[in-house]
């Protein structure tokens, strides 16, 4: 199994948590089976593998997903009274599990438990005929939690209990290549504490911090810090709201979700223009910036190798920071509650997070939410 990323993360003799990379993501959901279909359709992922009754797997049904060395794993419970129904319940669909992979599941829970972490599962071991995998898991903010996955025993096509898929492809692939970021929303006064928690518990870096006043508009602001870790392939950035004249998107994610959780997660194509096309070809529906906001892209980015026509038709957004530019653009939420969406993004070389696409992007958002009644 590869990790996430194009490269592997060098190895720091002083790092008390080795991380390979995102093992990957688990959602829980109302429906798996129909929410696997709309994944597969839209965004071309493949139908790996699945585990449920059919599999020995009692109680619930998952299904693995996979595009690039993206696996999310989608989850539904088949009894009333369970946590996974319980969690839909309060929450709708939404991120449960951001799965690490390490070198051993067993030292990553000692060590993070002894620096704070509140455990949710003591190593424990799966085995089949491909092999066995450890896992243990802990707490971070909301109901979210971390598994740290040991794999390195392991050959089967993904967890003892999955058995592989042997289908034909719904669609084809649009171009996702691995998971950029994955970005948190927490309550107010809770951003600090959860970077703290990333930074001594986790042995994560404080990468970057944006405040109220470079991520604003006239009704509504918020603050954000992004932590990494994994040598620098694993990003979490941090939000929380900050006073405004009107309900932020953050408050609103909150309200909605119940709890803190996963806003949205940014997947890496390597081709922006050729994904984002057919995503939209395929349904999936972006926010929309107005045509004003590329009036003055080449006084804020100079000149860059785009197709601008393209981008301007498709609604892409770019910006510059010193090592290079970003193009990104943002779905709207892909349930009905205004919580998780995705966020496409490719990197010429940027390192940063659009800063400078902030103000056009939050009011964006916030003619959405002024159409749910929201704001």
């Amino acid at each position: 199994m590869e990790p996430t990323t194009d490269k592997q993360p060098i190895k720091d003799p002083t790092d008390f948590l080795p991380l390979r990379g995102t093992d990957h993501i688990e959602l829980y959901v109302g429906n798996a089976k129909q929410a696997a279909y709309y994944y597969q359709q839209a965004f071309g992922y493949r139908l790996a593998a699945y585990s449920g009754p059919e599999t020995g797997t009692r109680g619930k049904a998952s299904y693995l997903l996979e595009q690039g060395k993206i696996r999310l794993v989608l989850t539904s419970s088949l009894e009333p009274n369970s946590e996974i129904s319980e969690h839909v319940r309060i929450h709708g669909d939404g991120v449960k599990t951001i799965a690490l992979e390490v070198e051993s599941a067993s030292d990553a829970f000692k060590q993070t438990v002894q620096r704070g972490a509140k455990p949710v599962t003591e190593p424990y071991r799966l085995k089949d005929s491909h092999g066995e995998v450890q896992l243990s898991s802990i707490r971070t903010y909301g109901s979210t939690i971390h598994t740290f996955v040991e794999r390195k025993n392991y050959q089967g096509p993904f967890l003892p209990g999955f058995r592989k898929v042997n289908r034909p492809r719904m669609s084809p692939p649009v171009g996702l290549r691995h998971i950029d970021h994955c970005v948190g929303n927490v309550p107010l006064g809770e951003m600090d504490k959860w970077v703290r928690f990333y930074e001594q518990v986790m042995g994560f870096k404080l990468l970057i911090t944006f405040d109220d006043q470079d991520i604003s508009t006239e009704y509504t602001s918020l603050m954000s810090k992004v932590v990494s870790g994994g040598s620098g392939y694993i990003k979490f950035p941090i939000n929380e709201p900050a006073a405004g004249r009107k309900k932020s998107q953050i408050e609103e994610y909150l309200e909605f979700y119940h709890d803190a959780g996963v806003q949205h997660l940014a997947l890496a194509t390597d081709d922006i223009i050729s994904t984002v096309s057919e995503l939209r070809r395929r349904g999936v529906e972006f926010l929309q910036v107005p045509p004003s906001y590329y009036e003055d892209m080449h006084a804020r980015v100079g000149t860059i190798p785009e197709d601008m026509e393209s981008l301007g038709a498709l609604n892409i957004l770019v910006d510059r920071d010193p090592e290079g530019y970003l193009l990104q653009i943002f779905t709207k939420p892909v349930q009905d509650r205004p919580t998780v969406f995705y966020e496409i993004i490719q990197r010429k070389g940027a390192t940063s997070f659009g800063k400078g696409n902030f103000k056009a992007l939050f009011e964006a958002i916030e003619r959405e939410q002024g159409l749910r009644g929201n704001l």
